[in-house]
């Protein structure tokens, strides 16, 4: 089995070394490393030259043409990769040294999984670790409460619960999952996880299997919350979709959440994509949704659902419009 890194890189000359000293040390070895350096004007194209040199037969270096950003460097990073098995990396994390070893052990005792995806730690500017829940933290969470859910539905009709950073893939989801449609606030890992997960063929590890870096340069954020009973309840509740059991905050993050996601159903819908009836489906499962919440929210809380109406329809917050 030949495993491979996707490694997007852009201006990261500040941490790109932890992040490639981590894939290089791990107790399996990876058998090459794609990188696709997206037009950076820092010392990242050197430093990542003087790894292939003492590297020559791993790294694999392609300077793209023009700055393609994010989502397409991705997939052009993916699409060269040649292994069987294919770690998505960002620049600026670190890996557990056990994680390459323990994903291809997983994929090997299940077959059915095509995408991997698991818990990491917060780590800050100095690699220093922070407690904190995460999002990645949601499906444990409603395991204990004993809530029924599947990965599909949590992540097209709430919100995303899977980072790229965490990700790997079988090669054999490729033809599946490209193009990656081009949305704002729309990601590549948020695409894998949704093919992957209609098709039953999504996990997401408790472990935590990489240091997930927060710094003022991040593309992507809020994944992480106070280490509080009152932001696991938080957590629990928003995500919990089907409960009556929330209080009007709960509810109200709830709704935007729904509202959200709506809108981001709507968008996927009218892009050119095979997909196309999956999200139509999900749109009438979403509105149905949000009737049914706003209506628990009026019956529970009505002289502040009113207040909440008035105020939002000022901000046009939480404003759900149907395409219908």
């Amino acid at each position: 089995m030949k495993l491979s890194v996707a490694l997007c890189t852009y201006n990261g000359e500040k941490y790109i070394k932890e992040q490639i000293d981590s894939i290089l040390n791990q107790t399996l070895k990876i058998d090459e490393i794609v990188i696709c350096d997206d037009r950076s004007t820092d010392s990242t194209i050197s430093i990542l030259e003087e790894y292939a040199i003492h590297n020559p037969n791993i790294f694999k270096i392609h300077i793209n043409e023009e700055n393609l950003r994010s989502v397409k460097n991705f997939e052009k990073a993916i699409k060269l990769c040649d292994g069987d098995i294919i770690f998505l990396s960002d620049q600026d994390d670190i890996w557990v040294d056990k994680k390459v070893a323990d994903y291809v052990s997983y994929f090997k005792n299940n077959p059915s999984i095509d995408v991997l995806a698991s818990n990491g730690f917060c780590i800050d500017e100095n690699s220093e670790i922070h407690e904190k829940y995460a999002i990645w933290d949601v499906p444990e969470i409603l395991k204990n409460k004993e809530v029924k859910f599947n990965y599909y539905n949590l992540i097209t009709n709430i919100s995303n619960i899977a980072t790229g950073a965490s990700m790997a893939i079988r090669s054999s989801l490729k033809e599946k999952i490209f193009p990656f449609p081009v949305l704002k606030d729309f990601h590549h890992d948020e695409w894998i996880a949704i093919i992957s997960s209609k098709l039953n063929s999504f996990e997401i590890l408790n472990e935590k299997y990489f240091y997930y870096r927060l710094h003022s340069n991040q593309q992507v954020g809020g994944v992480f919350f106070d280490k509080t009973n009152e932001r696991k309840e938080m957590l629990y509740k928003i995500f919990d979709i089907h409960g009556n059991e929330a209080s009007f905050k709960h509810l109200k993050k709830r709704l935007k959440k729904i509202d959200a996601a709506y809108k981001r159903n709507a968008r996927l819908y009218k892009t050119d994509n095979i997909y196309k009836e999956w999200f139509k489906e999900n749109l009438i499962i979403i509105e149905t949704s949000h009737k049914r919440n706003s209506k628990i929210m009026k019956l529970k809380y009505p002289f502040k659902k009113f207040l909440l109406f008035l105020t939002d329809k000022i901000l046009n917050k939480r404003q759900f419009k149907s395409i219908h």
